[in-house]
């Protein structure tokens, strides 16, 4: 069969790989995408998008059991945990049909199966119907990522899960162990606590959400533990016996180690990239521990091959992805597109209370050499929280104290994934103090909390 030839080639419809093929195909390019399981990739099948439809349900019964605060009645408040999950199924199952949909729009082939890189070029996909040959002068590779297992601790789907077996949990844990407090896990852990679980969060690093700035996670861990989570930071579990409807951890923390029992555990510790089976080795691509190094354009130093999203590193998040899909496909067809700012990019975790963040922590700014100045607000000065019921929380702001910088932003709270993105786009604009001083919030809003931090950066905060 005659090799079928197109001007870029994308490989894994994930949010990276697919917007990529959208922006090349928008800008005139005849484009192939080649998936080997869903339309939409992780992200939308198994991971951003169901989990924050579980945690919309968690949110709801929390505030049902509320209802008394608000002047409202709620008797025989319960959940049914399988229309929970159907609930999370179908708005995945609607997404993935959407990009379906836009394929077709944009008239992009989609070729489902297994792709290698047979070569310079080339791309062979093994399908259901045999073996496909594709050319391009241009390939990018956006096969994403997958859970990181380690010895002793890998998931079998009954005792031990990953985020995809909790993502349709065969039961209800009574008493769970999430190893791993970063997104992931802390999103899990946040998810079955409210549903009732007694949740133990293992971190090995000296706090949890370990990449936040200090004050926010030790915010956030204060919250946890008032939901009834048990922490262990600075604790390894080393080890997993398994007997029938029991797993026995054996955890160590300050040299000590200690066994306790759980009916269930979801690992979450980390990930690592889908690069085996691909070719890359044989094309000279480096590979530094399962990602694909790049240059900031995300070229791979062989000539036509990118690699875009998580196997190409951190941040290991999808709106980064697209974005440098966008910027590939720009650049594939002639463009001059801008690099991607790492720490322009903002990280959202959708746990009780919220966390966000963009730019650099307190301390990292101060190991890079700043003299900062240091802005915070409180969820409790503000009107609309109050009104909410939602007093918890805290907006802390850094900027440089010579140049007036905003440097970083972190959140913890109700809606702060929804508002960091007010602190993005100052980045991006490389704002300053004195325009966030002189924006104008309106009122009454959660939002008003983002001004009052720059306020308090410089002495001048209005309600607290």
């Amino acid at each position: 069969m005659a090799a079928k030839t197109f001007d870029m080639i994308v490989i894994g419809a994930g949010p990276g790989g697919y917007v990529a093929a959208i922006r090349g195909a928008q800008l005139g390019l005849n484009v192939a995408i080649v998936e080997r399981e869903h339309l939409g990739g992780i992200c939308l099948n198994w991971g951003c998008i169901p989990t924050k439809a579980l945690l919309r349900s968690a949110e709801v019964f929390h505030l049902m059991h509320r209802a008394r605060e608000f002047g409202l009645k709620a008797d025989g408040i319960g959940y049914d945990l399988d229309a929970v999950v159907a609930r999370s199924r179908a708005v995945a199952k609607q997404l993935a049909g959407g990009v379906g949909h836009l394929m077709k729009k944009n008239k992009i082939t989609v070729v489902m199966g297994t792709a290698t890189i047979a070569g310079k070029g080339k791309v062979s996909v093994k399908t259901d119907k045999g073996t496909e040959e594709l050319t391009s002068k241009a390939i990018v590779v956006a096969t994403g990522a997958r859970a990181r297992e380690l010895p002793g601790l890998e998931a079998d789907g009954d005792l031990v899960w990953t985020y995809k077996h909790a993502l349709q949990p065969k039961r209800m844990p009574k008493k769970l162990l999430v190893i791993g407090s970063g997104a992931i896990g802390i999103e899990f852990a946040s998810f079955f606590n409210t549903l009732g679980a007694d949740t133990t969060v293992v971190e090995v690093m000296d706090r949890v959400l370990p990449v936040e700035d200090a004050e926010i996670s030790a915010f956030a861990k204060k919250a946890f533990v008032k939901q009834g989570m048990k922490i262990m930071e600075k604790s390894t579990v080393r080890k997993l016996d398994r007997a029938r409807g029991k797993v026995t951890a054996h955890i160590e923390s300050g040299g000590k180690t200690e066994t306790m029992e759980f009916d269930t555990v979801i690992s979450a510790v980390g990930i690592v990239g889908n690069v085996e089976n691909l070719g890359l080795e044989a094309l000279g691509v480096k590979i530094d521990r399962t990602h694909v190094v790049t240059d900031e354009y995300c070229r791979t130093g062989i000539d036509g091959l990118y690699a875009i999203g998580d196997i190409a590193g951190a941040p290991w998040l999808a709106h980064k992805a697209s974005h440098e899909g966008v910027m590939v496909a720009e650049l594939i067809a002639g463009g001059h597109p801008h690099p991607i700012k790492p720490n322009s990019i903002a990280g959202c975790t959708y746990c009780h209370p919220q966390v966000a963040s963009v730019g650099l922590t307190e301390a990292k700014a101060k190991e890079a050499g700043h003299e900062v100045r240091v802005g915070r607000f409180p969820f409790i000065g503000n009107g609309k929280a109050i009104a909410l019921g939602e007093p918890e929380g805290l907006i802390k702001t850094v900027f440089d104290a010579k140049t007036g910088e905003l440097l970083g932003a972190h959140m913890v709270g109700a809606e702060v994934t929804e508002l960091i993105q007010g602190y993005v786009v100052g980045r991006t604009l490389e704002t300053t103090e004195a325009e966030l001083m002189e924006t104008v919030f309106p009122h009454p809003t959660l939002s008003e909390m983002m001004h009052e931090s720059v306020l308090d950066a410089y002495g001048r905060a209005l309600h607290f």
